[in-house]
């Protein structure tokens, strides 16, 4: 039998500070959670149950997420939800680009579910939301993380005709 020792509760020690989760709090998170709610926006943030989002909503800042908040796949490592996902709102990028105006983000995130049962797998939406963000947010650069369509080249191409700065790729996705 394998003695284990008894450390009593005083011996324990305490998280670090950097990792503790800390509430969410501050005027500049509820004016992004306004600005979030206002325009029936959604976010990983929210979605993917992220222990950041006090922390990135805190310095005013947020992920988009953009074509709804159903996710047409069910990865594991994952806490978006999955299923069929209801009708896409052609008026999200519009709502989207005035909210990264409102918010005068410098460097603004976008991301998305996967919504494989679109024919263009969302690409059109994909490039009207970075358009319109152009168009209201001039200096603001675009990070987009961008879902693998099934490899659909001509839906890929359209994503990444919008002007963004910079195309990342989800590589846990492959």
């Amino acid at each position: 039998m394998i003695e284990l020792p008894v450390i009593s509760s005083e011996e324990r020690k305490r998280k670090p500070d950097w990792l503790r989760v800390k509430l969410p709090i501050g005027e500049d998170y509820r004016r992004v959670r306004h600005l979030v709610d206002e325009h029936k926006l959604h976010t990983i943030c929210q979605s993917g149950n992220c222990p950041n989002m006090g922390e990135c909503w805190g310095a005013g800042t947020a992920t988009f997420m953009i074509l709804g908040n159903v996710c047409t796949r069910s990865c594991s490592f994952c806490a978006v939800k999955t299923g069929r996902p209801p009708e896409y709102d052609e008026n999200e990028p519009e709502r989207v680009s005035e909210a990264i105006a409102l918010m005068h983000v410098k460097h603004a995130v976008i991301t998305s579910v996967n919504r494989d049962e679109l024919k263009d797998r969302g690409a059109e939406i994909w490039y009207q939301t970075v358009v319109k963000t152009k168009e209201k947010s001039p200096t603001t650069t675009i990070e987009t993380l961008i879902p693998d369509v099934k490899s659909t080249w001509s839906a890929l191409e359209r994503m990444v005709e919008g002007g963004q700065e910079v195309v990342s790729h989800s590589m846990e996705t492959v």
